[in-house]
């Protein structure tokens, strides 16, 4: 994160136009706090989905590496990417 911001929960009330203009324009998150100790983190819809998209991608690799571990099969990157075309070549057509 380049600049954090944190700011009060009140600001969701009492600013919520600049707290959306923040999250919108930096695509950083907003943290906020309640009686000085975090409370929740606003972040936009984009943020939001890249932050998933992210950790679905990582919990496939994850899933790669254990299946790797279980079974010792090991594919070379040629192979890895030649699966991949065929596999996007396969739903395109169906």
């Amino acid at each position: 994160m380049a600049n954090t911001t944190i700011r009060p929960v009140s600001d969701l009330r009492n600013n919520f136009a600049d707290v959306s203009r923040i999250v919108h324009e930096t695509g950083e998150p907003v943290f906020l706090t309640k009686n000085g100790f975090g409370d929740m983190v606003v972040l936009s819809m984009e943020a939001y989905e890249s932050l998933r998209l992210d950790s679905h991608v990582y919990d496939m690799l994850l899933e790669g590496e254990r299946e790797a571990e279980a079974t010792g099969t090991r594919f070379s990157p040629k192979e890895a990417l030649a699966a991949m075309r065929a596999a996007i070549d396969g739903a395109s057509r169906a």
